[in-house]
């Protein structure tokens, strides 16, 4: 399912660099990169952790295009 992620946005928001947000969430900061770009489909465990450390809800932050799925 594709999505896209406000997660930059949210990380600026804080003044948080990729690996600011990987070691609050300890996890890579290639896993950070690759949630960004779309490009991983995060557990719900992960989605939940990106969203605490960056005070927001997971709607927030991961935006499902379920429009595309319909195709």
């Amino acid at each position: 399912m594709p999505f896209r992620t406000r997660i930059k946005e949210f990380r600026a928001k804080y003044n948080l660099t990729q690996e600011d947000l990987a070691n609050m969430v300890k996890i890579r900061r290639e896993t950070i990169i690759y949630l960004e770009k779309g490009k991983y489909n995060p557990s719900l465990k992960l989605a939940h952790d990106v969203a605490t450390a960056l005070k927001a809800t997971i709607n927030e932050l991961f935006i499902f295009d379920d429009k595309e799925e319909q195709r």
